[in-house]
């Protein structure tokens, strides 16, 4: 994953940012989770043995993003499907026609399912697993539940002999994918988690040992914040399909992390935006070149998509101009894409700030590297702003005015 960075010089100290984060390190619990031994994880997964071809994940928000965004960046690889064991399905929503949409997608008699919510009240949550057991059997023979140990869910684990696995109390849901909230259900599909793991270590060790990371990081960051009155929309442009669950992910982490209010009592915030190249070429990319003066933009490319699909080289009557583009690999032709738009914005509309990142390949240890970078972005800006990163008090005056509603229904 290469960085180049072409964002405004702005020169201002490192050294208070980084005793900060380091010493947030000590307390935050996704800082550790790279560096997870997952031998016991994997032994315990291999002894329970569940044969079921299908995976039904039931959860919302950070219980479910992450490992969606892994899944979506990994499940077309040819490489991988010839290993994957069990097929991934997510309920999320309480939308009764998608909730059912999903379900007529699997085979019930050969399906696992999995419970994840951290506080294990999560209403949703909760919904949609009571209505699951109300059409079909579910019990320790089909059933994993991942929370916090001394979750009410937790609860109905114990007292029905059903296999739980913990949520560390000091990880936010937000950035609990390398838990067990991920590590779980990819593992039980046949993905690497170590490889997965590995990635986000080497992001990690990059910054921490102040290596190339740390300062492209750093300056990142300082850039967010100190240009955050003009430029107060990030938006990620991803050259990929495959990207669109990581852009989903980022904005919840973006968004429920950084809009808060600061030690001053101010309102903070800085608004995500996930656009998915080529097609939002068609849409968005006209608002950022033409548009007002208040987005940045980070470009997300593939370096290696590992196929080599072609364009047919076929001659359409009417349609002779553009055999130019006949024989022409479909990578190349979105990386092309990729380049073009971004030279436009960047030669053409030099007051729109932008970076690059590169990822090599599709494999579990480039994405367990893309999403810790963006962790650790998350954290540093936090700390520029002076907020609360892992907080969510705007969520959860919600929560609670929908559970009074309910109850007095």
């Amino acid at each position: 994953m290469k960085n180049n960075l072409y964002y405004p010089q702005v020169s201002l100290s490192d050294k208070e940012i980084f005793a900060e984060i380091k010493k947030e390190r000590e307390i935050i619990g996704y800082y550790s989770l790279p560096y997870v031994d997952t031998t016991v994880l994997k032994t315990r997964l291999d002894d329970l043995n569940f044969p079921q071809k299908q995976i039904a994940i039931i959860g919302i928000g950070g219980s479910t993003l992450g490992t969606y965004a892994i899944y979506n960046f990994m499940k077309y690889n040819k490489q991988h499907n010839k290993c994957l064991k069990k097929e991934l399905f997510f309920f999320e929503s309480t939308d009764p026609v998608n909730l059912n949409g999903t379900l007529a997608q699997l085979n019930l008699n050969d399906t696992l399912f999995i419970v994840i919510s951290k506080s294990g009240t999560t209403i949703e949550t909760i919904s949609i697993f009571k209505y699951l057991m109300s059409i079909t059997k579910i019990d320790k023979s089909n059933l994993l539940i991942i929370t916090e140990d001394d979750s009410k869910l937790n609860t109905y684990a114990r007292a029905n002999d059903i296999n739980s696995f913990d949520i560390p109390k000091n990880v936010g849901g937000r950035f609990s994918v390398l838990s067990n909230v991920g590590l779980v259900p990819l593992y039980l599909a046949g993905f690497d988690i170590d490889e997965l793991l590995k990635g986000a270590k080497k992001s990690s060790d990059s910054f921490f040992d102040k290596k190339k990371l740390f300062k492209h990081l750093i300056k990142k960051a300082r850039t967010y914040y100190e240009f955050k009155d003009v430029y107060n929309m990030n938006a990620i442009f991803s050259y990929s399909q495959l990207l669109e669950g990581f852009n989903k992910w980022y904005v919840q982490l973006w968004g429920e992390s950084l809009g808060k209010v600061d030690v001053n009592n101010t309102n903070q915030g800085l608004t995500p935006i996930g656009l998915l190249g080529p097609v939002d070429q068609h849409s968005f990319l006209q608002l950022i070149v033409e548009g007002q003066r208040d987005k940045t933009v980070t470009f997300i490319k593939i370096k290696d998509f590992k196929d080599n699909t072609k364009i047919a080289p076929i001659s359409l009557e009417g349609l002779e101009e553009l055999d130019y583009v006949n024989n022409l690999d479909f990578k190349e032709l979105i990386n092309l894409q990729a380049d073009a738009t971004i030279a436009s914005v960047k030669e053409l509309k030099k007051d729109i700030p932008i970076d690059i990142i590169e990822i090599e390949e599709i494999s579990e240890f480039e994405i367990g590297k893309l999403l810790f970078y963006y962790e650790l972005l998350t954290s540093i800006v936090g700390k520029f702003l002076r907020i609360n990163t892992y907080d969510q008090p705007g969520v959860e005056g919600g929560k609670i005015i929908l559970k009074g509603m309910l109850k007095n229904k």
